[in-house]
């Protein structure tokens, strides 16, 4: 399953005072694995960056002036992130304020059936505790070393590994779709073949004293299965 893992870093905590998005970072992730293909961009939001959110986020307002303005790049983000589901913590807050800007240009809204909202994920299995982005890389054992200031594509790939835990660990769900499972595999180098085969790590002693064991079994389950396949090879047959 198609998923995209969003974050937006803003110029203030309320689009309706006028506060803009100042970066998107989206991950794609299927199964819960990351595909290696993101989302990235930093906007120009036409207006000053107050300084309680630069230092939250570095980014001032001479450096996001070299960037498109929203309008711009929405286009870009809207092919990227198609119909797929929108895993995003706290998501009231930045789906406020992609709604705003997409209402700026006469766009429809993000909608909330396709929203997953870690943080409430988060508040239901870990009642009572501190459930921030930070708080639940500490519950998780997640590296939170690289993280000097928040960052959208930074934040965005730490909430992909929050969220494979939210829903149970990262383990690949079970799925009829094996063609399109192989491609994302190959596509995030999981199927490389080893250069050199792995060398036996068991000797001629251990291997001898296996076969032992197993002829001292008696009437070892898979006896059955080896005895209907020597039925029904050719040879058995005669």
């Amino acid at each position: 399953m198609r998923e995209i893992v969003l974050d937006t870093e803003t110029t203030g905590l309320d689009p309706a005072s006028g506060h803009r998005v100042v970066e998107i970072g989206a991950v794609e992730i299927s199964n819960l694995i990351p595909t290696g293909r993101y989302f990235h961009c930093y906007i120009d939001p036409e207006r000053d960056m107050p300084e309680e959110a630069f230092r939250v986020h570095g980014l001032s307002r001479e450096f996001l002036a070299q960037h498109k303005v929203f309008k711009e790049m929405a286009t870009e983000f809207l092919d990227f992130i198609e119909d797929s589901p929108l895993v995003i913590h706290n998501a009231e807050f930045d789906t406020r304020f992609l709604n705003a800007e997409f209402a700026l240009m006469n766009l429809p809204p993000l909608g909330g059936a396709r929203i997953i909202d870690t943080l409430a994920m988060a508040r239901r299995r870990h009642p009572g505790g501190p459930n921030s982005l930070d708080a639940l890389c500490q519950r998780y054992a997640i590296d939170l070393s690289r993280r000097e200031k928040h960052g959208a594509l930074l934040d965005a790939n730490l909430l992909a590994e929050v969220y494979a835990e939210l829903c149970g660990g990262r383990q690949a769900a079970l799925s009829l779709q094996t063609v399109h499972a192989v491609r994302i595999a190959a596509s995030s180098d999981l199927l490389r073949q080893r250069p050199e085969p792995l060398t036996p790590r068991l000797s001629a002693a251990e291997n001898d004293a296996h076969r032992a064991f197993v002829a001292t079994l008696k009437s070892p389950i898979w006896d059955r299965y080896l005895a209907r396949d020597e039925e029904a090879s050719p040879t058995a047959a005669g």
